[in-house]
């Protein structure tokens, strides 16, 4: 697969994908045309803020399967275009966490000791203490607007400078507020109380212009403004004009709504009560390596078809939350590919019951694994966790999501239940040891295997040498018999059998197998759902839109 690389990222995640087998050509500096030239070729695209994906390189992007910022920002993609398409969107909102919350910090005394103009004053050959006279932080109420992993972080630097913290963010609980030591606020009270006044927000549709004309009326006279989070947050004229008029006493800015700024659009030329740098939040060595690794395995992560916690266009996953659900996701995508196989008629359902641990949490990602195996083998177009959910309503599959507490033999287990207008059929699995995946029921027959590899099902009526014709014939044949087992109805009845086989199996070998005496029925399914795409392309034979399974 091929990646393009199109900003200054750090070669380390560079060189982690070439290691990793992926094709990677750099190309600096394209604008929008030359980048819709290239990026048809790429399977994938890493980009900082000076690339802009727009709707139009989102069409020309014919292969592009993810697009991973290294960094936080993604103002500058087309999430809306990206996601129709089910190209997922990932960035790096840990990395350069500590780096933002200490350029922030130098941002804060920079303004309060006037250290830039102090400095540029006597490389001048002055010796000027006076006009640089500062105040001191102690005592002094600094509002912090955002207070998540960066605001947080400032709140604990600031308080061990003996200043009063407050804070506005209405998606962080009470508790939490409480737990930081930052006294919870709305924004007028922020804007009116605060001696300085910290952003720290993502850019979104609620955020875009929070800080304006208006809002910067209602702070207090002689105010300190700071801005390391996103520059359309901030009317950088608004607040050049109150720099100007003295209202706000000085101004500290690393971001801005059009970057590069220019000389012609630069509103605090010629002013020396503001300190502004060009977007250096994140710029120390280690972020620009961690943010180059972390992009390049978020990538990697969304090439092999995996779940990807900093995905930003599906919805988020904390990271306690993560670490619980992680280790079901290839079971979950296994089931929803034996679900279709067992379909015998276009699905019309899927319900997912959850028990013990997972019962507790949320799954909603878990259920988008159990759609995309269940979607891929049926469909032409790709489907991944971004556009799972919107394809099955688009094909008017219900989904359905159940918590229990009990299943009676297992504490921890998932239920997949696929219904069609001919009936229903279901399929248990659980997690043993925490990571090997395992199906230990299907309908009412009680099983375990585990579902890799090509897997014979073949419901049988109970009667003797049922194993021994089956052997028979794939021995005949020379397909390998990795491993069997027998399971019973869990009331009365038949059973079925579970074939682990190494190969395909030929359509004579399927027809001398079913013609046995005693069979029910018979599918061959391929549970390696990382090379699905191709088995299916090439074996209608087995797909599941041929056989059916009706026992």
């Amino acid at each position: 697969m091929k990646i393009l690389v199109s900003d200054d990222v750090s070669m380390k995640g560079v060189e982690l994908l070439r290691e990793n087998g992926y094709e990677v050509d750099v190309k600096k500096n394209l604008d929008e045309q030359g980048l819709i030239d290239c990026i048809g070729e790429y399977d994938g695209l890493i980009t900082r803020s000076m690339t802009h994906v727009t709707e139009k390189v989102i069409e020309a992007a014919t292969k592009l399967k993810v697009v991973g910022r290294a960094g936080v920002g993604v103002d500058s993609i087309d999430l809306k275009s990206a996601t129709s398409r089910g190209i997922v969107v990932v960035n790096t909102p840990t990395s350069n966490t500590l780096a933002a919350t200490e350029h922030t910090c130098a941002m804060i005394m920079a303004i309060t000791r006037h250290i830039p103009q102090a400095h540029n004053s006597l490389m001048a050959g002055n010796w000027d203490r006076k006009t640089f006279t500062g105040i001191q932080l102690q005592n002094k109420t600094i509002g912090i607007i955002g207070v998540g992993r960066i605001g947080s972080r400032i709140a604990k630097r600031m308080q061990a400078m003996e200043m009063k913290t407050i804070g506005y963010d209405p998606y962080i609980p009470e508790e939490r507020f409480k737990q930081l030591g930052v006294e919870q606020v709305d924004l007028d009270t922020l804007l009116k109380r605060s001696d300085y006044i910290t952003m720290h927000t993502p850019l979104t549709k609620e955020t875009r212009g929070l800080i304006g004309k208006e809002e910067i009326a209602k702070m207090k006279d002689g105010v300190r403004v700071i801005n390391v989070s996103r520059g359309a947050v901030l009317d950088i004229y608004a607040l050049a004009e109150a720099l100007k008029s003295g209202h706000v006493a000085g101004a500290a800015i690393d971001v801005f709504p059009t970057e590069p700024l220019t000389k012609d659009i630069n509103p605090f030329l010629g002013m020396d009560n503001v300190v502004i740098t060009p977007h250096l939040g994140a710029s120390t060595v280690e972020a620009q390596i961690g943010v180059s690794i972390d992009v390049a395995e978020g990538v990697m992560e969304a090439l092999k078809g995996e779940p990807v916690a900093t995905a930003v266009n599906m919805a988020p996953v904390p990271p306690n939350v993560y670490n619980v659900i992680h280790p079901y996701f290839d079971l979950m995508e296994r089931m929803g590919n034996l679900a279709v196989y067992l379909a015998d008629a276009p699905m019309k359902e899927i319900e997912v019951e959850y028990t013990g641990e997972l019962a507790d949490t949320e799954t909603r990602l878990l259920t988008t694994a159990v759609l995309k195996g269940a979607l891929n083998p049926i469909l032409q177009e790709s489907v991944n966790y971004v556009n799972a959910a919107e394809v099955a309503k688009t094909r008017h599959i219900a989904i359905k999501e159940i918590n229990s507490q009990s299943n009676g033999y297992f504490v921890n287990s998932v239920t997949v239940r696929v219904r069609t207008n001919k009936g229903e059929h279901a399929i248990v699995g659980v997690l043993f040891n925490g990571t090997e995946a395992k199906i230990v029921q299907i309908d009412e027959y009680r099983v375990d295997f585990t579902p890799e590899g090509y897997l014979l099902l073949v419901p049988h009526v109970d009667q003797p040498n049922m194993i021994g014709q089956i052997s028979t014939i794939l021995g005949q044949a020379h397909i390998n018999i990795m491993g069997m087992q027998v399971g019973r109805m869990t009331k009365s009845g038949n059973n079925i059998m579970a074939i682990a086989v190494q190969d395909d199996i030929p359509n004579d070998i399927m027809v001398k197998l079913r013609s046995i005496n005693g069979i029910l029925d018979m599918k061959l399914i391929h549970c390696d759902i990382h090379s699905q795409g191709e088995h299916y392309g090439t074996h209608h034979t087995h797909s599941p839109r041929r056989n059916t399974m009706e026992y």
